[in-house]
């Protein structure tokens, strides 16, 4: 047995849907508005996980085109039956005030690697469906309910539904088998049979501080279900000290050999109470006697910094990455926003061994970003890029953003002055409030060669740029990092944020010229070092 450290998958890795099928766990996180949409990733025994790749590939399968930060695709549910895989998922198209407005749609494999099929449609009232297989043949559809209200609670309870795959449809008349416990706020469904009951898991009390993983049981599919004694299963309220933050959202897997995990998601915060990375996907051993409730093996309900298992040896997720765009498609870790890439904006063949983006749409756009992004996995790493570049308008810019949505990110850019002449910059939005906070003019004879890097230790986060010939050099002030996290947009009255933080390679033009800019290269690397200096924060991109 090793102890394997959470959280397995750092970074923006929300709501994990884990099972075991074909000699691998699979693990299906949410997306929200990035493309494409459902993470997949995979692994044989716990302490090794790979990205495997994603469920919704197509536009048939996902249209989020105009989708609000933080809509998209929700709480996926990854499932095995039949010799294929099932995964449900919400697409939400708004989110705000008492409204949610959401497609629920089923789409089935018969490799997890695709091609998945295009979407059955559901329902829409609600979010996190989830289908669940019986032993003698059925399907059911478990999902939250939510209510339209602004004096009684929106959260209205879990509806079961029978559902038909040879008709492709859901069938008869849902019925609320399950109203939640007093902690309130009951979403993210799974069943599960076990010993002659159904167990019905759910997140509970909303995903920020009071979350929870909450259990009831049934003999019977349609209820009545009786809560666990001991709720809550899982939660980080009411521990201040805990490392493991705002756990919930969890669902259950049995080993080949028999043992019980619950996978869950989870936050890290430093000094202040805003979570950089996002939501990330931690793992428990659970203990489940039979006839009894699944309790932590841990004892009590607070999720444990680590997990045993099986396993010879434990690695870390993704400490390094390095891209120099050689291949025809993109490497699985880049992701688009809300639609796929297309030739008219994205290439890789246009000129060989390099990334070209076509400028189009600004960083506040909800349509035709032209921005690949990276997820940020560590909360002291370094990230750079180099890139070609010749600005001839102000109305042109390209550059590295760390992103968190359209109201919170810092863009270090290459633009041009009013006379033409090249600059960079450094943008900040900060819950849409932008402002400039470092300019200066680029050298006369700019050869439209740049690195620009970035350093986040945490909560502080700065830039560095090298020009050609030229020496690293810090740009601007020291930068407030805590506003890319999910908190700060909800303290400031933006609304619920549910991602993360992406290191973003971008272009904008506003001209109608969709002046290309050509990236070169990017790095990523996760510091342990107990101090951070400048001088590591770029390296040649003549380095291996």
């Amino acid at each position: 047995m090793a102890n394997i450290p959470n959280p397995i998958l750092p970074g923006f890795h929300p709501d994990p849907c884990i099972i075991w099928a074909k000699g691998y766990y699979y693990l299906a996180t949410s997306t929200f508005e990035w493309w494409p949409g459902v993470q997949i990733h995979r692994s044989r025994d716990l302490g090794k996980w790979e990205l495997a790749g994603y469920a919704l590939t197509r536009r048939s399968q996902l249209d989020m085109r105009g989708n609000p930060d933080s809509g998209g695709v929700w709480a996926p549910a990854l499932s095995y039956a039949d010799d294929r895989f099932w995964l449900v998922y919400s697409d939400v198209k708004c989110h705000s005030g008492p409204f949610k407005d959401v497609r629920n749609y089923l789409i089935t494999a018969e490799r997890v690697e695709g091609p998945w099929s295009d979407p059955v449609y559901l329902n829409r009232s609600g979010f996190d469906p989830s289908l669940f297989h019986d032993t003698d043949g059925r399907k059911w559809l478990v999902s939250q309910v939510w209510r339209t209200s602004t004096t009684i609670a929106a959260f209205a309870g879990i509806a079961l539904q029978s559902y038909s795959f040879e008709e492709k449809r859901l069938m008869g008349e849902p019925a609320n088998i399950f109203a939640g416990t007093a902690r309130g706020l009951t979403e993210g469904p799974h069943l599960y049979k076990r010993d002659g009951y159904y167990y019905l898991v759910t997140a509970e009390g909303g995903t920020e501080w009071n979350h929870a993983v909450s259990l009831a049981r049934s003999r019977t599919i349609d209820g009545p279900y009786e809560s666990s004694p001991h709720n809550p299963l899982l939660t980080s309220s009411g521990n201040p000290g805990l490392r493991l933050k705002k756990a919930g959202h969890g669902s259950l897997v049995q080993s080949p050999e028999g043992e019980w995990y619950l996978a869950h998601l989870c936050s890290r915060h430093n000094s202040r109470p805003r979570c950089i990375l996002g939501r990330e996907t931690a793992i428990q051993n659970i203990v489940w006697a039979k006839g009894e409730w699944p309790r932590l093996a841990t004892g009590g309900h607070e999720p444990a910094d680590s997990f045993q298992a099986p396993v010879d040896t434990v690695e870390q997720y993704l400490p390094a990455f390095d891209d120099h765009f050689e291949n025809a498609t993109l490497n699985l870790q880049w992701n688009t926003l809300r639609e796929p890439s297309t030739s008219d904006w994205l290439s890789l063949t246009e000129k060989p061994g390099y990334l070209r983006l076509r400028g189009r749409c600004s960083l506040q756009s909800l349509f035709d970003q032209s921005l690949v992004g990276f997820r940020l996995h560590h909360p002291r790493c370094r990230v750079a890029a180099g890139f070609e570049f010749s600005p001839r308008s102000f109305q042109q810019s390209a550059g590295l953003a760390m992103y968190y949505n359209t109201s919170n990110f810092y863009y270090a850019h290459v633009t041009a002055d009013e006379t033409g002449k090249p600059i960079l910059r450094i943008l900040s939005s900060d819950n849409r409030r932008c402002s400039e906070v470092y300019s200066e003019a680029l050298p006369p004879a700019f050869p439209g060669v740049v690195e620009i890097g970035a350093i986040l230790d945490h909560e502080h986060l700065r830039f560095l740029m090298t020009l050609p010939g030229g020496a690293q050099r810090t740009l601007g002030p020291d930068l407030d990092a805590t506003i890319l996290s999910d908190d700060y947009p909800n303290e400031g009255g933006v609304g619920l944020a549910f991602t993360g933080v992406f290191a973003a390679l971008c272009a904008q033009d506003s001209s109608a010229f969709n002046l290309p800019a050509d990236f070169d290269w990017f790095r990523y690397r996760a510091l342990t070092d107990a101090r951070v200096t400048d001088s590591i924060a770029i390296e040649s991109s003549t380095s291996a």
